[in-house]
């Protein structure tokens, strides 16, 4: 079928504007980062999140903008009012995610020009991102999708969490998953990783409709487990916490702070299901 370019206009829109220097600071992010001297950038699994987060989304970034300017949305199997803003809130949050650890983890520990300005490139890129957010909410209910409502972007932040939760227990060494809770509580991270990154993968595809249960009152039942489990998670990361607590004063690794953050991130995704969990019951109710 032949190729069927847009007008011009199209590239002058505020949203592919921002599109553009979301391109151009993730380009240059990612560039600048594997200029930098191997001696000088711990070479650990956060460095591949941050590479992975800027490339990734510069390439998703890109099609986004071709598919706009060419006008290939018909024939695109996903729902086009769902995949931008899910695309924009999932980069702007790990966006955030790789400013603020490469500034701590790098650009404090080395002086370095080219450290400093990839930091700043990856604010550039989020604060692009958290831009396009809030054009694309900007608009018409007609023009939106679920994905850009409010329970939408909570089940993208729990998506965002879960990845969170991987990271930091890829850093952990391996003797501290001995024991038997830590293999309950990553069973339960992953369940609930699934079961939101599926409803989010289902909301893409626009196969709701075609689940054989109530999709919404399968929702509310999947919030319900997982606020259930996060529960768990959580009271199993405070124990951790007092444990370490009576044994070690001082904390001399970055590896010793991973139970304090992992606590924070089970704490903000316990409220993102919970939230998450009103929003689904009072759909029910009104519909009801």
């Amino acid at each position: 079928m032949p190729v069927i370019l847009g007008e011009i206009k199209v590239l002058t829109r505020p949203l592919s504007v921002v599109r553009i220097c979301e391109l151009f600071s993730t380009c240059l992010a990612f560039s600048l980062e594997a200029s930098l001297e191997s001696e000088s950038i711990d070479r650990s699994a956060f460095k591949h999140f941050c590479t992975f987060t800027w490339c990734f989304f510069f390439v998703l970034t890109l099609l986004i903008l071709l598919v706009d300017f060419i006008q290939f949305q018909s024939i695109i199997p996903l729902s086009w009012k769902n995949l931008p803003i899910t695309v924009a809130t999932l980069a702007a949050l790990m966006g955030l995610t790789s400013s603020v650890g490469f500034a701590c983890f790098v650009v404090v520990r080395w002086e370095d020009a080219k450290a400093v300005a990839v930091t700043v490139c990856s604010c550039l890129a989020f604060l692009a991102y958290a831009s396009e957010v809030h054009l694309i909410r900007l608009q018409s209910r007609e023009q939106r999708g679920y994905m850009a409502s409010a329970p939408g972007l909570l089940k993208v932040f729990q998506v965002f969490g879960g990845c969170v939760m991987l990271l930091l227990l890829s850093e952990l060494e391996p003797h501290k998953l001995s024991n038997w809770y830590s293999w309950v509580s990553v069973g339960m991270k992953l369940l609930c990783f699934f079961m939101s990154l599926g409803t989010v993968l289902v909301m893409l595809g626009d196969c709701a409709g075609r689940c054989p249960l109530p999709f919404d009152r399968l929702l509310a039942g999947f919030c319900l487990l997982a606020v259930l489990l996060y529960m768990a998670i959580t009271v199993l990361c405070v124990t951790e916490i007092l444990e370490i607590s009576k044994t070690r004063v001082t904390f001399t690794k970055l590896t010793d702070s991973i139970p304090f953050i992992e606590t924070i991130v089970a704490c903000l995704i316990l409220l993102t299901y919970t939230v998450d969990l009103a929003f689904s019951v009072k759909l029910l109710c009104d519909r009801a």
